[in-house]
């Protein structure tokens, strides 16, 4: 179990007082959460809080989930990224939510409400987790982008350790924008020093996610991720979803593809009707005690 402790506020004789809530940890091939569980207790989290949770030096986690009711859907969610600010979308974090509710309902199919549209999930073979992403979005309106431009080439130049440079940039939104750039030798390119500066590149005023992608064959991608107000992480769910899809228009892979993280695989099917299909598996889940 772990324990996180902040000040809530303290008497005239300095002792503490403590609001103890539960929460549970889990990871998709190490893209981490803590997942708050609104639907029978009132939680409600500052800016300052969600920060204080996510920073790595206490639990950490790159996104705080909180899982509130909805009338329609097995449930609404909500995501907010380790800077505290609020994401519409997280494809890692649904599935890890999506497994949680799939164990405590029996039920091998759910709908997930989020701001980024209504995501179903199942339960498929080897206890993988699938579910809907939605359709990705080209239109630069919504992306979004700062001015109309090809969204498949923004001719981004960034410069490798040894001083080769690469041109590109293929924009798109998988509920929230991403850049991806396609590199033979990702490996020599800094996404730790680049990916800040794409991150808040002119181009994106929300911000973007950043993928630097590697083709290994038509049915493989090896990936690494700058993710929006999170860093570098060990897996993006969206990010996959968004490389597969550019990868496919650019005819570098087929609509269907495994994307290779730092800890494992998603496969990633784009279908005909053009919804995206992510699949893969997610962690056990831990229950925790967060005192405040």
């Amino acid at each position: 179990r772990y324990i996180l402790r902040f000040k809530k506020s303290i008497n005239k004789d300095k002792t503490e007082t403590m609001n103890k809530l539960d929460a549970y940890k889990m990871d998709g091939l190490g893209n981490d959460f803590i997942i708050f569980d609104k639907r029978k207790k009132s939680i409600s989290l500052t800016k300052k809080e969600i920060i204080k949770i996510s920073d790595r030096k206490n639990i950490g986690c790159d996104q705080v989930i909180f899982i509130n009711n909805d009338e329609r859907h097995d449930a609404y969610l909500t995501f907010f990224n380790s800077d505290g600010g609020e994401i519409a979308a997280c494809g890692n974090g649904t599935r890890c939510v999506a497994d949680l509710l799939i164990r405590e309902s029996n039920k091998k199919n759910i709908s997930l409400k989020t701001k980024a549209g209504i995501l179903e999930a199942e339960l498929s073979k080897n206890d993988l987790i699938r579910i809907n992403m939605g359709q990705p979005i080209f239109n630069w309106k919504e992306i979004p982008l700062s001015k109309e431009m090809n969204n498949e080439n923004l001719k981004i130049k960034i410069i490798s350790d040894d001083g080769n440079e690469t041109e590109g940039g293929f924009a798109l939104s998988i509920g929230n924008p991403h850049v991806i750039f396609f590199i033979d030798d990702y490996e020599n390119y800094n996404i730790k020093n680049i990916g800040p500066k794409l991150e808040n590149h002119n181009l994106f005023p929300k911000k973007c996610n950043v993928t630097f992608a590697k083709i290994i064959d038509k049915d493989h991608i090896k990936v690494k991720v700058w993710e929006r107000g999170a860093g570098l992480t060990k897996a993006c769910g969206t990010a996959a979803c968004a490389t597969t899809v550019a990868s496919s228009i650019l005819k570098l892979t087929n609509r269907t593809a495994n994307v290779e993280f730092s800890e494992g695989m998603l496969n990633i099917e784009w279908s005909f009707n053009n919804n995206i299909w992510m699949s893969g598996k997610v962690s056990t889940i831990k229950e925790i005690k967060i005192s405040f």
